[in-house]
């Protein structure tokens, strides 16, 4: 069975179910916030525990050290290695199994055409492309301004709306490129809270 990773104590568990956060991260500057985000939503007070798993591009490992991280990650390569025989769990499968909510943080523009396209050709997408419609999916775009104002941009988020995908817009401010207007990653506080509201809790 795939190892599940857990941000709370055992006494906090007991026999409450907790809720399970899958985080997708691209390749994008934004990815060098994934150790916040983390951080923060351990530290949000659920009234049930919180388990977090990690999904990552390899792009994406350039802006974060994984070995710092208090949870599971997993790599493109974690799909071909757990499975080596037809009696083996297929990676992608068991992560959606697993998780209630799926956020993506950052979406860089190649991930959003690649899932408003339908194509799953790396673990973040294929699990995108298997997810359970009757649980929320997040995506946070993270892209350079004249990326974000790209008219394809556009069509590419419209398509995810009408898979049901929750956006949670990009803000203005200048960015590590030097370009300032809109297409940087929401605040990490801000994804937080749209976590929250989507698992239905209060802190």
């Amino acid at each position: 069975m795939m190892e599940k990773a857990s941000t709370s104590s055992p006494e906090e568990i007991t026999d409450i179910k907790p809720y399970r956060v899958l985080i997708g991260c691209t390749g994008s500057v934004a990815s060098v916030k994934i150790p916040k985000l983390v951080d923060e939503l351990i530290a949000v007070k659920l009234n049930k525990c919180l388990e977090i798993q990690i999904l990552s591009t390899e792009h994406s490992l350039h802006f974060f050290d994984p070995s710092t991280l208090p949870v599971r990650l997993y790599r493109d390569k974690d799909e071909w290695d757990t499975w080596k025989t037809m009696k083996d769990p297929v990676l992608h499968i068991e992560l959606r199994r697993w998780a209630d909510l799926f956020v993506i943080a950052p979406l860089d523009a190649n991930t959003l055409a690649k899932m408003a396209n339908g194509m799953c050709d790396n673990l973040i997408t294929c699990v995108a492309r298997a997810w359970d419609p009757k649980k929320p999916l997040l995506f946070c775009p993270a892209m350079n301004t004249f990326m974000w104002e790209h008219p394809l941009t556009a069509v590419h988020i419209d398509n995810m709306k009408k898979l049901g995908y929750v956006e949670i817009p990009v803000v203005k401010k200048t960015l590590a490129c030097g370009d300032t207007g809109y297409g940087a990653m929401a605040e990490v506080s801000t994804i937080v809270s749209e976590v929250v509201n989507a698992l239905g809790n209060k802190m």
